[in-house]
C-alpha cells in the first residue's frame, strides 16, 4: 500500500496514466494499490498493473491498467458530557460546525463554544469541565497560608478554605475566622467579612451601660443631650465598612430666639421662645397685611447664620366693593400701590363721565370708591309729525315720556317710553298715515292665548298668553298687533319646584288632592257648615309658595258694612247705615253708576265718589342682556313681568319688574357670569372634587371656574375639616375657605416595664414620644410613636434580655451542652451529621430575648451513580458524599468516551461516560514537562492502546500515569510536579531552622512536610500550622520567627 496526497478529488485525478516512483527494487511485471487523499473531503482508492523499465535511469514503471472507488470523510455526532449542542445530525460532513452549551457548574475546556468536523475529527473537542471558582478577593480579610493556596486556583465547585478577618471586622456568624465555600453560583459567604461597631460612648449623648455590638449595616437610635444633636437632626448611627455614619458624636446646636427679630404688622403664632437649628416658626400678620408672597401667615428657618429671613407683613387692600361696576383683574389681594382697574355696569358712568377706572392700593386703604352713576336720558332727533310730553333738556332715569301723531296720523309704535340707567326703552313711535291688521297670533310652546282667538286683530289690538301648568312665563304676557305684526312672544319656562304640605285652613278642608304638587298646581277649599269663606275658593303653587288662604267665618260672626250719611247722601242710597254680609249696593256719582259688595265688614270696592286716578305705565324695557321683551302694550299698577337673562348671564336683584305709579320699579340687572381663577390652597388639603352650576362633577384642573361652581376640600390623614368642607365660585370669587386642623391624641399607652419621655393630657398632630425601659429588659420594636390623626400606633414592648428556650434545626446537631437560660450576646454553635452540608452560619446568638440565626443543614449526598452500559463500577455504595468521585471501566473490546469519572455534587451526579466500539487511532502521545512515556514511541496507536508515564528524578507524577486512546483521542496525560529546594538563605531571612536537626534537607518532593522551628532567642510571627510546611508544586510557604 503507498499513500499519495492531492488537494482535491476532481476530473483531472481519475485521468492520470503514468506515476513515477524513486524505488531500490521492482520486479518487471507487479501489481500495485495505492491511495490518494483528497484533501479534505475524502479518498479515493486505486488498483493497477504496470510494467517495469529497468533501462530507465529513474526506474519508472508505467500503469496499465487501473480501477477506484470514492469514499467520502465525516464525522460522527459528537458525545459531550454535561453539555448540548446544536444542530443535531446523524453525521457532519467536513467543515460542517456545531455549537454546544455546557450545563449550570460546567463551562466549555477550550476558549469558545464552537468545534468543527475535520479529517482528524472535532477539532478542538468539544468537552464541559467543572466550573471552577477563581481566588476569592476577601475586603478586609485573607485566607489562612494565602501565598501557599494561589498557585492551587482556580479550583473546582466543592472545595472550601479557612479565612480569617482583619481588625474590627468579622465573618456572618460573627466570629473572626470561619470557612469559605467555592458553589456552582461562586463564593460563599459572598461578603467574607462584616464591619463590627463597638456602641459604648456617645459624646453630649445617651450611651448603653455595657458595650452593645453592632454588624454593618445595622442602625441604632440615638438621644443626644439638650442643646446637642446629631448633624441635620439625625437621630440614627449607623454601622458601615468605615465604621459609624454619622461618628458617635453629638454637636452643640446652634438656636435661634425670637427676641432676635420683630415682626412689624404680625406676630408669632407659636408659643416656644428658642428654636433649635433648621427648626421652623410660624408668623401671621394683622389684619390688613399680608406676606410678601400675599399669604396671611408665614414661616422662617433657624439657620448656623441665624433666622433664615427677617419676616415681613406688607400693607395689603382685598378686593373692594363694587357698585355698579366690576374689576377687570382676576386678584384678591394687593399690595401697596398696586393698582386695580374697574369698569361700570351698562348705562353708568364714573363721576368724570368715563366707563372705566382706577384705585391704588394705600397705607389707608384704597384710593377711591369703584362707584358708577346712573346716566341721565336727553331726547334723540325725532320725527316732525310726533308729539312728545312733557318737554325737557335732561330727563332723569325713571321720567316718563308720553307721545302722539299730529294731522290724525296712526302711532305705529309705544305711546310711552321711560328713561333707565342704559338709556330710553322701549324705542321711539313713529307716524303713519296707513296702517295694517294682523292674522291670528302665533301659538306660543307650552302655553296659549287667553280667551276666544278671532281670525283678524285690528293695530293696537292686544291679546293676553298664558302658559300651561308646570311652566312659568318669562317676558311680557301682552303682544300688541302693530302695523300687522306681532313682536316677539314671551317664553314658557319649566318651573321644577314643588311646595309643601297645603296649608290648614281653620273651619275648612281641601277637597281631593294629590301630591306632589308642582308650580301652577290648585288645590280647592271648602268650609265647615255654619262657616262662611272669605277670598278666593282655591290657592296655587307658584314657584315653590302657595298662595294667600281664603277664610272660613261663623256665620254669627260676620261683620256689617257701614256707610257714613254724607257718602250715603251722595251716592243717593237709603238712610240705612249698616248692610249685611254679601249684600249689593248700586248708586250712582256724577251720572254714573257704581257696584260694591260687603264682604266681612268691608266695602269691595270702597263705596265713595271720590275718583281714583289710576296711572298705567309704558311698555316694559328691554333690559341690556336680557332675552327679547319688545312689547308696546302699556301695564296697570300693580301688574308684574318676570325677566329671564341670557344663558351667560345673570340676573343681579328681584327677578320681576313692578309697575307702580307709572313707572317700572325694581329694574334688575343681567351681569356677566364673571368666572374664578384657581382656588384657594389650604394647608394639608387638597381639592376633592367640583360641581357646576349645571350639577355635573369635574376634576380638579388649573382652569377658570364658571359662575356658581362649588368645590370640596379633603384634609390628609390625621386632619379634619373645620368651617364647611367646600368654597363656592360667585360672580368671580371664591368664598372663605374651610381649614384643616390637627386631631390632637390623648395620652399614649402605658407598657409594662416601660417609661415615656414625657406625659401631657393631650398631644397635638405629629409630636412623638419615646419609650425607655427599666433595667433587664430591652425596647422590642420602635421606641418612638407619633400622634397620627387622634390615634397613637402600637407601641414597643419591654422585653427581657435572657433566652430560657434553645431552638431546634432540622437535622442540625448542637455543639456543646445545653443550657437553661443565656445571657443577651451569648451564642450556640451547631454541625450537620455526615453527607449533610451547612447552609449559613453555624452560630446562632441570643439578641435581647431573641435567637438570631438559623442553621440549615441540607442534604447533598448521591445514591447510586447512573448506569453504564457496558461499563462496570469498582466497589460500588449505596450513597456517596457530595465531592465523591465514581470511576467507570469499560468491558473489553469498549472504549470508554468522555471522562472516566462522574462526581457527586450537591445530590445530583455529573454526565457519565459511554462504553462504545472505537473505530479511530491515535497519534503519538503528548510530551509532558519533566517526564515521558515509559515505551518508545509510535506514529500510530490503534484504540484501546495504553502507554505510561513516569517523571524525573525528584519529581512526582500527579494523576493517572496511564494514558489510554479511545476514538482518535488520549485521555488527560498527568503532571510531573516539582521539587521544593530548601534554601539556608530564606531560612536565614525567616529566623528559621529545621526542627530535626538530623534532617539535612536540599529537596523536598511535592506533597512531602517540613517542620521549622525558630533560631534561639526569636519567636513565631505566623500562626503554629505555618511551621509544618508542605511543598506544593515546587512551592514552600515558609513560616517566620522575628
Amino acid at each position: 500500500m503507498s499513500f499519495l496526497n492531492h488537494s482535491s478529488c476532481g476530473e483531472e485525478t481519475i485521468k492520470i496514466h503514468t506515476m513515477a516512483f524513486k524505488t531500490s527494487s521492482l520486479n518487471r511485471n507487479f501489481h500495485i494499490h495505492f491511495l490518494v487523499l483528497c484533501k479534505p473531503y475524502g479518498h479515493v482508492h486505486f488498483k493497477g498493473e504496470g510494467i517495469c523499465n529497468p533501462t530507465n535511469f529513474l526506474e519508472e514503471f508505467y500503469l496499465i491498467h487501473i480501477s477506484f472507488f470514492f469514499s467520502e470523510t465525516t464525522c460522527d455526532p459528537p458525545y459531550i458530557p454535561n453539555g448540548v449542542y446544536t444542530p443535531e445530525r446523524t453525521e457532519h460532513r467536513i467543515e460542517q460546525e456545531i455549537r454546544y452549551k455546557c450545563k449550570n457548574g460546567f463551562y466549555p475546556a477550550t476558549r469558545g463554544n464552537t468545534a468543527k468536523c475535520t479529517s482528524s475529527g472535532w477539532v478542538p473537542s468539544p468537552r464541559c469541565i467543572l466550573k471552577t471558582c477563581d481566588f476569592p478577593d476577601i475586603r478586609h480579610g485573607s485566607l489562612y497560608s494565602e501565598d501557599y493556596y494561589k498557585p492551587n486556583f482556580p479550583v473546582s465547585v466543592g472545595r472550601y478554605y479557612s479565612y480569617y478577618c482583619d481588625k474590627n471586622f468579622v465573618t456572618p456568624s460573627g466570629h473572626s475566622w470561619d470557612y469559605i465555600y467555592c458553589r456552582p453560583k461562586g463564593w460563599s459567604p459572598a461578603v467574607p467579612c462584616f464591619r463590627q461597631c463597638n456602641f459604648n460612648y456617645l459624646e453630649h449623648g445617651n450611651y448603653p451601660n455595657y458595650e452593645k455590638k453592632y454588624l454593618q449595616g445595622q442602625s441604632v437610635k440615638v438621644e443626644c443631650y439638650s442643646g446637642y444633636s446629631f448633624p441635620n437632626e439625625e437621630s440614627l448611627m449607623t454601622c458601615t465598612e468605615n465604621g459609624w455614619s454619622p461618628p458617635p458624636r453629638c454637636i452643640h446646636v446652634k438656636t435661634c430666639s425670637k427676641s432676635d427679630i420683630e415682626i412689624e404688622n404680625g406676630f408669632f403664632s407659636e408659643s416656644n421662645f428658642q428654636y433649635p437649628l433648621n427648626k421652623q416658626t410660624q408668623y401671621k400678620c394683622k389684619p390688613g397685611y399680608v406676606t410678601a408672597d400675599g399669604r396671611t401667615s408665614g414661616s422662617i428657618t433657624c439657620l448656623e447664620s441665624g433666622w433664615s429671613a427677617q419676616p415681613t407683613c406688607v400693607k395689603s387692600c382685598d378686593m373692594p366693593l363694587f357698585e355698579n361696576s366690576r374689576a377687570k383683574s382676576d386678584g384678591m389681594w394687593f399690595k401697596l400701590n398696586d393698582t386695580l382697574d374697574y369698569v361700570c355696569h351698562n348705562g353708568y358712568e364714573s363721576r368724570d363721565g368715563h366707563t372705566t377706572g382706577s384705585l391704588v392700593c394705600g397705607y389707608d386703604g384704597w384710593s377711591d370708591t369703584a362707584t358708577c352713576y346712573e346716566r341721565e336720558c336727553s331726547i334723540p332727533q325725532i320725527e316732525r309729525y310726533l308729539n312728545v310730553e312733557p318737554k325737557k333738556d335732561i330727563y332723569k332715569v325713571g321720567d316718563v315720556l308720553k307721545f302722539s301723531c299730529r294731522q290724525r296720523l296712526r302711532r305705529v309704535g309705544a305711546d310711552s317710553v321711560q328713561c333707565y340707567h342704559f338709556g330710553w326703552s322701549p324705542g321711539f313711535p313713529t307716524c303713519k298715515w296707513k296702517v295694517q291688521s294682523c292674522h291670528p297670533p302665533p301659538q306660543l310652546p307650552n302655553g296659549k292665548v287667553k280667551g276666544t282667538q278671532k281670525e283678524e286683530y285690528g293695530h293696537n289690538e292686544v291679546v293676553e298668553y298664558v302658559c300651561n301648568p308646570r311652566f312659568l312665563l318669562k317676558g311680557p304676557n301682552k303682544i300688541q298687533c302693530v302695523d300687522g305684526e306681532w313682536p316677539t312672544l314671551p317664553i314658557c319656562v319649566e318651573d321644577k319646584s314643588t311646595c309643601g304640605h297645603i296649608p290648614d285652613l281653620d273651619h275648612g278642608y281641601v277637597l281631593f288632592s294629590t301630591p306632589p304638587y308642582r308650580h301652577g298646581d290648585s288645590v280647592e277649599f271648602n268650609c265647615r257648615e255654619a262657616f262662611i269663606m272669605i277670598g278666593h275658593r282655591s290657592i296655587t303653587c307658584i314657584r315653590g309658595k302657595w298662595t294667600q288662604l281664603p277664610q272660613c267665618v261663623a256665620r254669627d260672626e260676620l261683620e256689617t258694612c257701614k256707610t257714613s250719611s254724607l257718602i250715603a247722601r251722595e251716592a243717593k242710597l237709603s238712610q240705612r247705615t249698616e248692610f249685611y254680609h254679601n249684600t249689593n249696593v248700586s248708586y250712582k256719582c256724577k251720572g254714573k253708576y257704581k257696584h260694591s259688595v260687603c264682604i266681612n265688614g268691608r266695602w269691595d270696592p270702597e263705596v265713595t265718589c271720590r275718583e281714583v286716578r289710576i296711572q298705567s305705565c309704558p311698555p316694559p324695557p328691554q333690559i341690556p342682556n336680557a332675552q327679547d321683551m319688545t312689547s308696546t302694550v302699556n301695564y296697570r299698577d300693580g301688574e308684574k313681568i318676570s325677566v329671564l337673562c341670557q344663558e351667560k348671564y345673570l340676573i343681579r336683584g328681584t327677578e320681576e319688574i313692578v309697575c307702580k305709579d307709572g313707572r317700572w320699579q325694581s329694574i334688575p340687572r343681567c351681569v356677566e357670569k364673571i368666572p374664578c381663577s384657581q382656588p384657594p390652597h389650604i394647608e394639608h388639603g387638597t381639592i376633592k372634587s367640583s360641581v357646576s352650576s349645571e350639577g355635573r362633577k369635574q376634576r380638579f384642573e388649573p382652569k377658570l371656574y364658571v359662575h356658581n361652581t362649588r368645590l370640596s376640600y379633603i384634609c390628609e390623614d390625621g386632619f379634619r375639616l373645620s368651617g364647611g368642607n367646600g368654597i363656592t365660585c360667585h360672580m368671580g370669587k371664591w368664598s372663605s375657605p374651610p381649614q384643616c386642623v390637627g386631631i390632637p391624641c390623648e395620652p399614649p399607652p402605658l407598657i409594662p416595664h416601660g417609661v415615656l419621655s414625657h406625659e401631657l393630657d393631650s398631644y397635638q398632630y405629629g409630636e412623638e414620644v419615646m419609650y425607655s425601659c427599666t433595667e433587664g429588659f430591652v425596647i422590642d420594636g420602635p421606641a418612638a410613636i407619633k400622634c397620627l390623626g387622634g390615634k397613637w400606633p402600637r407601641p414597643p414592648e419591654c422585653i427581657k434580655t435572657d433566652c430560657f428556650s434553645l431552638p431546634s434545626f432540622d437535622d442540625a446537631i448542637l455543639i456543646g451542652q445545653k443550657k437553661e437560660s443565656y445571657r443577651s450576646g451569648e451564642q450556640v454553635s451547631y454541625k450537620c451529621p455526615k453527607y449533610y452540608q451547612l447552609d449559613g452560619s453555624s452560630i446562632v446568638q441570643c439578641i435581647n430575648g431573641q435567637w438570631i440565626g438559623r442553621p440549615t443543614c441540607r442534604d447533598v449526598s448521591c445514591k447510586k451513580p447512573p448506569k453504564v452500559e457496558n461499563a462496570v463500577i469498582p466497589n460500588e455504595m449505596s450513597r456517596y458524599p457530595s465531592g465523591e468521585r465514581v470511576h467507570y471501566e469499560c468491558i473489553k473490546p469498549f472504549d470508554l468516551f468522555g471522562e472516566t469519572e462522574v462526581i457527586c455534587l450537591n445530590g445530583t451526579w455529573t454526565d457519565p461516560p459511554q462504553c462504545k466500539v472505537s473505530k479511530r487511532k491515535c497519534g503519538s502521545p503528548p510530551p509532558i514537562d519533566n517526564g515521558d512515556i515509559t515505551t518508545f514511541p509510535l506514529p500510530a496507536y490503534s484504540p484501546g492502546s495504553t502507554v505510561e508515564y513516569q517523571c524525573q528524578s525528584l519529581y512526582v507524577l500527579q494523576g493517572n500515569r496511564i494514558m489510554t486512546c479511545r476514538n482518535g483521542e488520549w485521555s488527560k496525560p498527568p503532571k510531573c510536579l516539582d521539587a521544593c529546594v530548601i534554601s539556608e538563605e530564606i531560612m536565614e531571612e525567616h529566623k528559621i531552622q529545621l526542627r530535626w536537626k538530623y534532617q539535612k534537607k536540599i529537596y523536598s518532593k511535592t506533597g512531602e512536610t517540613t517542620e521549622f522551628m525558630c533560631i534561639p532567642g526569636y519567636h513565631k510571627k505566623t500562626v503554629p500550622e505555618t511551621f509544618r510546611a508542605t511543598c506544593r508544586e515546587g512551592k514552600l510557604l515558609y513560616p517566620t520567627c522575628g
